[in-house]
């Protein structure tokens, strides 16, 4: 186990691993019988986490999540969570992809790929840092709120009002105070065509609570 513990928390692939053993006769062997024994953690076919890093490291979900299936950022609920700016606490973590959507289950939770527009995708993406070692990629508050607008079934939100009812009543949003909005998130995701509508009011709700702070 010493030779694996330089990957850390970072979750890695199968032909990492198997060049790390090209010198035995059967890396494929040799793997899964790490697998077996504990030493791996099998997080989907070819993708693992060396299980003595997670005593000392607890895995981050998501930066499992950015592994699992991408490119891709955690984003919708599971960023609003993050941020604080919901009050429940979600154990669903949910990313935006432009790919098929996907679903995956493993020991440490469930993880869903949503869906969005290729020329949608790339906005509002920020870089955590987490552990002070690792990054992953998540939606800023902003894009996660336009993400849901943009994904959620049936969702058709066509005034003001019925705008400010479904964040404040729905989703139960508290935005932190100390968080500088970025109003020009909602005006990007605008121009791609995409719920232009719905990204409109959800530009002019924040104006308004910038302007009440």
């Amino acid at each position: 186990m010493e030779e694996l513990a330089y990957f850390g928390s970072v979750p890695v692939d199968y032909h990492v691993l198997a060049n790390r053993y090209n010198h035995l006769s059967a890396p494929k062997d040799k793997i899964s019988g790490l697998v077996k024994n504990g030493s791996l953690v099998r997080l989907k076919k070819g993708k693992y986490l060396i299980s003595k890093n997670l005593k000392d490291h607890p895995p981050s979900l998501e930066l499992i999540a950015n592994h699992l299936y991408g490119p891709s950022y955690v984003s919708f609920e599971t960023a609003l969570s993050y941020y604080g700016w919901i009050p429940e606490r979600t154990y669903l973590v949910k990313s935006a992809i432009t790919k098929r959507k996907k679903t995956f289950s493993n020991q440490f939770g469930k993880f869903e790929y949503i869906t969005v527009p290729k020329a949608y995708f790339p906005i509002g993406i920020r870089q955590v840092i987490y552990d002070q070692q690792y990054a992953f990629l998540m939606a800023s508050p902003e894009k996660a709120l336009c993400d849901l607008l943009m994904t959620t079934k049936g969702l058709r939100i066509q005034s003001f009002k019925s705008m400010k009812t479904y964040l404040e009543e729905d989703l139960r949003l508290d935005p932190d105070p100390k968080h500088k909005l970025d109003l020009q998130v909602f005006e990007e995701a605008a121009k791609t065509g995409h719920k232009k509508t719905e990204m409109a009011l959800l530009h002019k709700y924040f104006q308004e609570f910038i302007s009440t702070k």
